[in-house]
């Protein structure tokens, strides 16, 4: 019986000895399978964050002046937040009336939890919700309705933030996502529609506001409900007095303020330049390359023009710093009240006419073609079959290779362009940037017409050609982000011409006629070295002046977002003037971009070299076409008829002409015009009004003499 019992005994503790071993086993192996499950659920099931990555955006100038705000995709207003840029005075206020332990908790304040519960049986309704900022986070991120199961959700989602973000990250997502009524999201929208600023520095009563509004944003919207959001703020303001946060003082100046009547707009300023910048990278705030103070004149000055053009015409600029590419300024039309105002018309393509001129001439003299005194005769000729004629329908003769581009003689342009082949200038402009587009499609080859505008090109692009032109020939694109300005000096970019050849059409240029009521820049204290070229294209639907003004490329374009002509109106009297204005003010406000390049220096001014000779009072007159001997073919040109000469000459006051002694008849314009019947000899008179006369003596073919 002893041993019966005593193997019980032993029975019973090997039982319990084994029991006690066996159970902790267990015990473990559940902990370890619950948490590998909340480690599984963890990755199979996220937070979600997107609406935390799609945001609004903000561009600012280079100063970091606000231009232009962007809506999220979804049309609210939700920049995103940080902590740094954020009134300190704000933070400690929000922290201390929605979750005083966050900087200690980890996602759930169960204290509070408890005193919410307590303080809601007490009272027999809900006093306050419990939830901690990172709950109200997770909420925000994933609404849904409001009731325990979502409670509970969001308790699981918040301690998933808190072991992925830090506690200034978690503070930056609320403030980024937090409601303000409406289509308002987040602490720096509320601040800009409401106040008119950034949130960087609030007063009392606005940080009173900012805090009431997102606990029933649609309530307390002070647009609409005024006297809901004033009580609310101030019952804020007392709160936060109470706290210790504010002086009774402050309290009781915030009550006596009213709330913001109504919604802000948003910043609206460099409607387009602001568009580019935002396009040119990653759709986040971006601090452009853009000045603020030289937008707001030339697009002043744009509208003003525009005006005074006519109802239907826009203005378009854009202003380039040399040394860095960066966009200063851009306008893309006078104004979005104005007929295609909201097309950036610095982005379409457009015939350039003879703002190309300068870089024939630049390749030529790289070739050793030519050089600035090289002689030229601009005379009538035709090239395969294609018969240019200069603006005015006259030609000069022998000319200089300076002077036809200072006069933008078109005969001389395109005999260079022919010599230097028209392909071949088409595919360095597009090597360097600049594309032309040819009518035809893609295919279309281009053509000696390129060189009088026959090709389409953005203002953006001969920005692109005439800042390389201002540095020496070397090509690089433009920079609309101010972070990337550095990076443009490491860019060796592409050479479009010799620095020889650009220095020596940049000299030329700046010896253009100014325009009328300009005293020219060689002669002005101060005045800006402007370098420039105008262009009308074919039917007057373009008016262009382009320029190298110091450090600065500036292109001005004025006509009709519709491409329909203005008769008359040429880019030197239309455009010509405005580039002049728009040059004054870029060396006005941009000094700190290169004063030294754009002022005058201690050179003594280079004595003229005229390309023809000085005429003086007893000369008689000279005929420049046709020449002496000549050799006038008026048959068929391409199966057309051959088209009337027109008669060119120079002497003291107005020329009459004569054919064999009957006078010559006029064009539209005035200009004297010759249309030959039949082949033979012919003597062409020109006189002036002194009687002096000037005869020569040409031949008029019609059939090939072969």
């Amino acid at each position: 019986m002893r041993l019966a019992g005593y193997g019980a005994k032993y029975w019973a503790r090997l039982k319990s000895v084994t029991g006690s071993v066996v159970w902790p086993r267990r015990l473990l192996a559940g902990l370890l399978a619950c948490l590998a499950a909340v480690l599984i659920l963890d990755v199979v099931f996220p937070p979600p964050l997107t609406r935390a990555h799609v945001n609004s955006v903000l561009v600012t100038d280079r100063l970091g002046k606000p231009l232009r705000a962007f809506s999220a995709p979804d049309g609210r207003w939700r920049f995103a937040v940080r902590l740094e840029e954020i009134d300190p005075a704000f933070i400690d206020a929000l922290v201390r009336v929605e979750d005083k332990r966050f900087w200690s908790h980890h996602g759930t304040d169960w204290s509070g939890m408890m005193r919410a519960v307590i303080d809601g049986a007490a009272a027999g309704r809900v006093v306050s919700g419990g939830s901690t900022i990172t709950m109200q986070t997770a909420r925000m991120l994933e609404p849904r309705s409001r009731n325990v199961g979502s409670k509970l959700i969001e308790m699981w989602r918040a301690n998933q933030l808190e072991r992925r973000f830090t506690k200034p990250e978690i503070l930056e997502l609320y403030l980024t996502l937090t409601p303000y009524g409406g289509n308002l999201e987040g602490v720096r929208a509320a601040s800009w529609s409401y106040f008119g600023h950034e949130a960087d520095r609030l007063s009392s009563d606005e940080i009173a506001l900012l805090i009431a509004l997102p606990q029933s944003p649609e309530v307390r919207r002070p647009d609409r409900r005024p006297a809901q959001a004033k009580a609310a703020r101030d019952w804020v303001a007392t709160k936060l007095a109470r706290y210790g946060v504010f002086l009774a003082s402050e309290a009781e100046e915030v009550a006596a303020l009213p709330v913001p009547p109504r919604r802000l707009d948003f910043p609206g300023r460099a409607w387009h330049g602001a568009d580019a910048a935002l396009s040119s990278g990653p759709r986040e705030d971006v601090r452009s390359t853009l000045d603020a103070s030289l937008q707001a004149e030339l697009e002043r000055i744009a509208l003003t023009r525009a005006e005074t053009e006519g109802a239907d015409v826009q203005v378009s600029a854009i202003v380039v710093h040399i040394p860095t590419r960066a966009v200063r300024a851009l306008v893309g039309s006078a104004s979005r009240d104005r007929a295609g105002g909201w097309i950036d018309l610095t982005n379409r393509a457009r015939s350039p006419g003879s703002t190309l001129k300068p870089f024939i001439y630049g390749l030529a003299f790289d070739d050793g073609i030519a050089s600035p005194d090289t002689r030229v005769e601009d005379v009538p000729r035709t090239f395969a079959g294609y018969q240019p004629e200069n603006f005015d329908r006259m030609f000069r003769g022998d000319v200089r290779i300076s002077d036809a581009l200072q006069h933008s003689l078109n005969i001389p342009a395109v005999l260079m362009l022919e010599r230097i082949g028209a392909e071949r200038f088409s595919a360095q402009l597009a090597m360097a940037g600049a594309r032309p587009r040819f009518t035809g499609g893609g295919s279309h080859a281009a053509g000696l017409a390129l060189a009088l505008g026959g090709a389409g090109l953005t203002a953006r692009e001969l920005a692109i050609l005439y800042a390389a032109l201002g540095d020496g020939g070397v090509a690089k694109p433009l920079v609309w982000r101010a972070d990337e300005e550095r990076a443009s000096y490491e860019d060796p970019g592409r050479r479009l011409m010799g620095e020889a050849s650009a220095a020596e059409i940049l000299q030329i240029l700046q010896g253009s006629p100014a325009p009328a009521g300009r005293m020219p820049g060689s002669l002005t204290r101060d005045a800006p070295q402007i370098a420039f070229k105008t262009g009308t294209s074919y039917g007057f639907r373009d008016a262009w002046a382009a320029a190298v003004s110091g450090d600065h490329a500036i292109i001005v374009w004025i006509g009709r977002a519709d491409g329909a002509p203005r008769t008359g109106v040429t880019g030197r009297d239309s455009a010509l003037p405005v580039l002049f204005e728009m040059a004054d003010r870029v060396s006005h406000h941009l000094r700190d971009d290169g004063e030294s390049r754009a002022r005058l220096t201690t050179e003594p001014l280079r004595k003229a070299k005229g390309a023809q000779r000085n005429l003086s009072k007893d000369r008689p007159p000279e005929i420049l076409f046709p020449p002496e001997g000549a050799e006038l073919w008026a048959g068929p040109v391409n199966g057309k008829p051959g088209r009337p000469f027109v008669l060119a000459g120079r002497g003291q006051g107005a020329l009459s002409w004569f054919v064999d002694g009957t006078p010559t008849d006029r064009d539209d314009a005035g200009a004297p015009i010759w249309q030959p019947r039949q082949p033979g000899f012919y003597q062409v008179t020109a006189v002036d009004p002194e009687g002096r006369a000037t005869r020569v003596r040409v031949r008029v073919l019609t059939e090939d003499p072969a």
